[in-house]
């Protein structure tokens, strides 16, 4: 399901307002590969998927409730996170802080762009210290949604850091893939064990939600943590 599709489901018709749309990918490692050079790549998923980035962030409503929301697309180089997707979701997180109103990200991701090598890595840290000031600090509600495939950094960081996680079903979510644990360490991964269903009995997450169902799920956590549609009347008893 791409970003914009996800949009459309979650955020009232209307109420859209995208964050940090300029932002762009540079090169700062130089990194070129027999392939293609990474600047060339960028601009060819960006011609083919009409997006900037692999994230998509901006504030809306939720069935009237003003949230503030990032959305990852596997369809731009595997959702795969470099600076220009650390950086669109930590100012996010800072405008939902400096807001008070309730933070969505959607993941979606093949986990850290090696294309910037270490770079990648330190956005784990970055988003991970202002959800800490955003969680425990302004005592804010922040929902993880894991979708397929949510794997690598993105796992490891701000995937499993939700107040609540949501996982859709069937979703695959690891920190290292099938492949390379196999190859690594000479093991066969058991069938089913990084889907959903399996993780959800180990207690990886809280529920697992349909998309027909996620919008009512979302607005009645919300209420249920004190933020309320703009158009309730708060002079009623």
């Amino acid at each position: 399901m791409s970003s914009s599709d996800r949009i459309e489901l979650l955020i009232d018709p209307g109420t859209w307002n995208p964050m940090d749309e300029g932002m762009v990918s540079m090169d700062p490692i130089e990194f070129h590969s027999e392939e293609e050079a990474y600047k060339d790549r960028i601009d060819s998923y960006q011609i083919n998927t009409g997006l900037t980035e692999a994230v998509q962030t901006g504030i809306g409503q939720l069935n009237g409730i003003p949230v503030a929301i990032g959305v990852m697309d596997f369809q731009f180089m595997g959702g795969s996170m470099g600076s220009v997707v650390g950086e669109k979701i930590t100012r996010l997180i800072e405008y939902a802080a400096n807001k008070l109103i309730p933070l969505i990200i959607v993941c979606a991701s093949g986990g850290a762009r090696m294309q910037e090598g270490s770079l990648s890595l330190m956005q784990m840290a970055k988003i991970s210290s202002v959800l800490y000031d955003y969680q425990s600090n302004k005592k804010l509600f922040y929902v993880s949604i894991l979708t397929s495939p949510t794997t690598g950094g993105v796992n490891a960081s701000f995937g499993m850091l939700g107040d609540i996680i949501i996982a859709e079903p069937n979703a695959y979510i690891a920190f290292a893939g099938k492949r390379v644990i196999e190859q690594t360490l000479n093991k066969t991964v058991p069938e089913g064990s990084q889907a959903a269903e399996f993780l959800f009995h180990k207690g990886l997450f809280d529920p697992i939600v349909p998309r027909n169902l996620l919008k009512g799920v979302l607005s009645e956590l919300f209420q249920l943590h004190a933020f309320f549609p703009l158009n309730q009347n708060k002079g009623e008893d």
